[in-house]
């Protein structure tokens, strides 16, 4: 017999009405049938891995699949408190070879219990990786534990690429806190060369022909795949070939004020009120100041947005998936109005704003999944503006500062605000700017009895700096006293007071004084040996 069904009253889905207790809500994007993934980055030190790891993971939270990065270089940082030089990373310190060990092993016990018991999907492994034997160990364990693993390879043999990587994000890694840039410059290629005397890049065509791989050569420039097994890889694949790291701005704002927006109802198709045609014409005036090259702008399929567009007397693509949040049969409505005749509904979206689905109409969960097209599209531009609307531009913000799902429906967008968004190493920095036009606050706070901790399984996990923090830190590793007793003894960094002239490197020293363009094709001819 046909099993009687329950539809769910948040999310608008059909559930089997048999009393089986409910399964806990894993993700906000698809259920995935297959094994939970472990992603291993490979690659000598500085090819942008750290990079990738918190790119890709910001993704793939984004859309709704739990990832967590598990960064070897901070569990190492946890065991051996003072890191003193190199030598720490050559292949003949056996003491050093066990900590690191230690701190690998440390970090696949996080793997497993992140993938078993705390309902994540991805745990991306983030360390060099860069020996079979490592590779094989990590291969071994999640054989053990029926993971799969996808292998993503960083390759980069342009010194200037490295160099200006080296420059941008290591020397303000706090292993080299006490430490002057050039004496931090060149005991980080010292241990580069350490990786580099045992690297045995992947090898899709022999030895690792049965691996799942993508190698990413030259920061894009080429790709090369191997043996994708399943959706959740083809879309990694997808989004890794998409993204780039040229300089570049996006812009995002809303459309000028509206006559929707004046009478305080959702959704609709309306004009521009009276201030928000002055909105339009004061953003003219500031992109005009921007001077940008080539700006691309988009808007949606909605008058509102078009007319502001309009104004820019630029060209422009309209996107039907930049069109707002369907509000279904609440459309046009006032939120007085939806408290008075849905009282039900109204209740239900303040209990979960990202779950609920209006009645006919859609949920920030299914905002989400249309707007990943237009992420990838960014992702592949350089400077963009984006013309669209309130739940839309909370979508795409949260993207971009990689906010959780919890957070995601509370995000201030207020109407005639253009935020500024650059790109940096790890994550994205935005400025607000105010183009001083009055306009209505269509903002909702959280309701108070709505106010509560983020769901844990939409948190933004990651152990690498910058993340989100643990709700209550735990140690990762066993003590390794031992081990750091042998680590404090190796040779400590040189103080500032010295000269930066080091011996047998002179124009090094003098290449660090001398402004960073000219540092670095020096430096490339230098400490890159091919």
């Amino acid at each position: 017999m046909p099993m009687e069904l329950t539809q769910s009253r948040i999310q608008k889905i059909w559930l089997p009405n048999d009393n089986r207790p409910a399964l806990p809500r894993r993700s906000c994007g698809p259920q995935l049938a297959n094994s939970p993934t472990v992603i291993v980055m490979v690659g000598l030190p500085a090819r942008g891995k750290t990079y990738i790891s918190k790119k890709l993971t910001r993704y793939l939270n984004w859309i709704g699949v739990p990832t967590k990065v598990f960064n070897v270089g901070e569990y190492r940082r946890e065991a051996v408190k003072h890191y003193s030089s190199y030598d720490f990373f050559r292949p003949d310190n056996e003491e050093a070879m066990k900590v690191r060990r230690q701190c690998a092993l440390a970090a696949l016990r996080d793997v497993k219990l992140y993938l078993t018991e705390e309902a994540g999907q991805i745990a991306v492994f983030d360390a060099t990786n860069t020996t079979r034997e490592r590779r094989g160990m990590i291969l071994n364990f999640a054989k053990e534990n029926g993971f799969k693993v996808f292998f993503i390879e960083s390759v980069c043999n342009d010194p200037t690429v490295v160099a200006s990587n080296v420059m941008e994000v290591k020397l303000s890694s706090p292993d080299y806190r006490d430490c002057n840039s050039t004496d931090a410059m060149e005991d980080f290629m010292k241990r580069i060369n350490c990786y580099q005397a045992s690297y045995q890049p992947l090898d899709p065509d022999d030895y690792d022909r049965e691996l799942s791989l993508i190698k990413v050569i030259d920061v894009g420039r080429r790709f090369l795949v191997n043996r994708v097994q399943d959706h959740i890889q083809s879309r990694i694949v997808y989004y890794l070939m998409n993204i780039h790291v040229q300089p570049r701005t996006i812009y995002l704002c809303r459309h000028g004020e509206c006559e929707s927006n004046l009478k305080g109802k959702i959704g609709g198709d309306s004009g521009l009120s009276n201030r928000g045609k002055k909105f339009a014409l004061a953003l003219n005036k500031f992109v005009e100041e921007q001077n940008l090259k080539d700006l691309k702008v988009w808007t949606s399929q909605l008058k509102r947005t078009i007319q502001t567009a309009e104004a820019l007397q630029l060209p422009y693509e309209q996107w039907k998936a930049l069109n707002e949040i369907d509000a279904g049969v609440c459309e046009e409505m006032s939120y007085e109005e939806i408290r008075e005749q849905h009282p039900e509904e109204f209740a239900l979206r303040d209990q979960d704003k990202y779950y609920y689905r209006y009645p006919s109409g859609e949920s920030y969960q299914d905002l989400v999944q249309r707007l990943e097209p237009v992420i990838m599209e960014l992702e592949r531009q350089e400077n963009v503006l984006v013309i669209c609307h309130q739940a839309v531009m909370r979508c795409l913000l949260a993207y971009f500062l990689d906010k959780s799902a919890d957070e995601m429906p509370y995000l201030k967008c207020p109407l005639h605000t253009v935020l500024k968004l650059t790109p940096v190493a790890y994550g994205c920095r935005v400025e607000s700017i105010s183009l001083n036009i009055e306009a209505v606050n269509t903002h909702r706070e959280r309701p108070e009895e709505a106010k509560k901790g983020p769901n844990p399984l939409m948190r933004r996990n990651s152990v690498t700096p910058l993340a989100s923090p643990e709700p209550t830190k735990k140690p990762r590793i066993n003590s390794f006293e031992e081990h750091v007793a042998v680590s404090s003894a190796l040779p400590g960094c040189v103080p500032q007071e010295v000269p930066t002239q080091l011996p047998g490197q002179p124009l090094l020293g003098k290449a660090c004084l001398r402004p960073v363009c000219h540092f670095l094709k020096v430096f490339s001819l230098l400490i890159f040996p091919r």
